[in-house]
């Protein structure tokens, strides 16, 4: 059985930080990408960053780019988010899952869904 466990959201308050992580077993991370995309309240889904395991291309959404530093751990089957400068309006669940990276897009591939961790950044 595939599944990516999300973990690490909490209380922050604006400008602190925070770091996820991405747990995916049963998935064979062999030049896959994985990212992370958030869904916050009346807005649409958003993915803001993506990762390739074989050759470590990068994706982040200009939302993010610059605060947020995703990183992969192949042996491990673990994908992180280092976020930092954290704004209100950055909070939303946070997800991980399977992506297509190509060039400057990343997209989901809807292949599998985590439960997401909840993220709030307090003013």
């Amino acid at each position: 059985e595939v599944q990516f466990v999300e973990s690490g959201g909490g209380l922050v308050q604006t400008g602190g930080s925070l770091r996820l992580s991405c747990a995916a077993s049963g998935f064979n991370f062999d030049d896959r990408a994985i990212g992370w995309y958030r869904q916050a309240p009346g807005k649409e889904r958003e993915v803001f960053s993506c990762i390739s395991s074989g050759d470590g291309r990068i994706y982040y959404s200009d939302s993010v780019r610059g605060r947020f530093i995703i990183s992969i751990d192949d042996a491990k089957n673990m994908v992180y988010l280092q976020m930092n400068r954290l704004k209100t309006e950055d909070t939303a669940v946070y997800y991980c899952a399977p992506v297509v990276l190509v060039g400057t897009m990343c997209g989901l591939t809807r292949e599998y869904w985590g439960q997401g961790t909840q993220v709030t950044v307090s003013s």
